[in-house]
């Protein structure tokens, strides 16, 4: 089982003294939060992609792999990498590098974001999200695997004869989640290539997410990857914690009723009650997240948020010692323990490469 983090990387008033980081200020804090990660046992640090204020970080390639360059076990990947907009030799490029620098530390989650705007400033129509989305990972899919492609489709100017380089580190393309809180075709999508299926399922209830989660079980098995229950899936969730629940709830709460994505919706406890979010001692969160594998199945990746909404650093880094010294050993000795022998671990560069070498 992997934990770790992820982070949206929004530049947000502290509502308890009305003070924002500078982007400078917030793109370091996120630095020393992937460092942290790396010292308290994590195993994964994640960030989005976003083009638009107040986020901060549109270039994720650029921010891991300086990552890379200050930490030695981290796998670095992303929350959102924007396969609609991007182009796919870019990504294929800019990712192969990454593994490069990282010595195979990497792997991404390919998602549609949340940002309608974001469409028409990179060229595209959001009406096509969903082609998009499938036309250009099936291009980034063979750029990474075979050596020279020719190809031609409905989004991009025809390619022939290219080759991407540099070619994906001992020819092992990084692993790839596709990310959705709605799209059932991209849950077809990751299960017709046999990738993982990431479910953030932060905001909405587990109802909805079961759905999709037992929709891609299916259809991986169908498409003759494995069993339903040997398929890939990542699971989101949001914390606050401190060691009396009483203390976390009152301090969290300026922070969630202020949060651009929370405030003026359900109260606090209506939503914690509704979604993921465990606001409350090390111990609830424990209770909580073991729940997700009565709801979901067993999983592979748990990835928390802990940043956002204007928490300062000096709170990030108190929430990340509680992760690493009293929430993740009991959640991995527990989770480990559920597994069946026949459910993978998470794939890594290592073992992927180890699979190719046997093939």
């Amino acid at each position: 089982m992997q934990f770790g983090i992820f982070t949206v990387g929004d530049v947000t008033p502290d509502p308890t003294t009305g003070v924002a980081p500078s982007e400078a200020e917030r793109i370091k804090s996120m630095v020393a939060i992937a460092e942290k990660a790396e010292e308290v046992g994590l195993e994964v640090f994640a960030t989005g992609e976003h083009h638009n204020p107040p986020f901060v970080p549109s270039s994720p390639t650029t921010m891991l792999g300086y990552v890379a360059a200050r930490t030695r076990r981290l796998i670095l990947s992303t929350s959102t990498t924007l396969i609609t907009t991007n182009d796919p030799v870019k990504i294929a490029e800019d990712f192969a590098m990454l593994q490069h620098l990282a010595d195979g530390r990497v792997d991404l989650m390919l998602g549609r974001g949340n940002t309608a705007p974001v469409y028409p400033w990179f060229g595209q129509d959001i009406r096509q999200g969903i082609p998009l989305a499938i036309e250009n990972y099936h291009l980034l899919y063979r750029l990474w695997r075979e050596d020279v492609v020719d190809w031609e489709g409905r989004f991009r100017t025809p390619l022939q004869g290219f080759t991407s380089t540099p070619r994906p580190l001992d020819g092992v393309p990084p692993f790839v989640w596709h990310g959705s809180i709605r799209s059932p075709e991209i849950a077809e999508q990751a299960a017709y290539y046999g990738d993982g299926f990431f479910a953030n399922h932060i905001f909405w209830p587990k109802e909805h997410f079961q759905r999709l989660i037992e929709l891609y079980r299916q259809r991986y098995e169908h498409h003759g990857h494995g069993t339903a229950d040997q398929a890939v899936v990542g699971l989101g969730g949001h914390v606050f914690m401190r060691r009396n629940s009483q203390d976390a709830v009152r301090e969290f709460r300026p922070y969630f009723d202020h949060a651009p994505v929370y405030g003026g919706g359900p109260s606090l406890e209506e939503f914690a009650e509704q979604t993921p979010l465990t606001v409350g001692s090390p111990r609830q969160v424990i209770d909580k997240t073991l729940t997700f594998r009565e709801h979901f199945g067993d999983y592979q990746r748990q990835l928390f948020l802990i940043d956002h909404a204007g928490l300062p650093l000096k709170t990030v880094l108190e929430q990340l010692d509680l992760l690493g010294e009293e929430v993740i050993p009991v959640l991995r000795r527990e989770l480990d323990a559920k597994r069946p022998a026949h459910v993978p671990e998470a794939p890594t560069h290592e073992t992927l490469r180890a699979e190719a070498v046997r093939s």
